[in-house]
């Protein structure tokens, strides 16, 4: 549907702003009249290219960023070939999806979900 609401919640939980730029999930157009989803896969080709190793596989398996051993040096973002970890210049810290369902809960076109990988 593109209503966005996947977004709002997730920038709310995790940034404390209500700024689609400030979510880990983002919602663009597909070319082809209809929506495109751009959201982590949790593929961990991110932690290899972190200099700082501030990125790392949890047990669920999902990769997650430790904010107080990122330097700040956004190689995960300009390497990320999916572009799915973003940066926005308020933040202190890149971010991605760590999986966490909020957008899943709010989708009313039921668009969203979390596959065991």
């Amino acid at each position: 549907m593109g209503c966005g609401r996947c977004e709002i919640v997730c920038s709310k939980a995790w940034r404390k702003a209500e700024d689609r730029e400030k979510s880990a999930i983002r919602i663009g157009p597909d070319g082809r009249g209809g929506y495109a989803i751009a959201v982590c896969d949790q593929c961990g080709d991110c932690m290899a290219m972190c200099q700082a190793m501030a990125l790392a596989r949890a047990a669920d398996g999902v990769v997650q960023l430790n904010q107080k051993d990122c330097v700040g040096c956004l190689i995960c973002v300009g390497e990320c070939v999916r572009d799915f970890m973003f940066w926005h210049d308020e933040l202190p810290a890149p971010f991605k999806c760590t999986a966490c369902g909020l957008c899943v809960g709010e989708c009313p076109g039921g668009a969203l979900e979390i596959v065991d990988g």
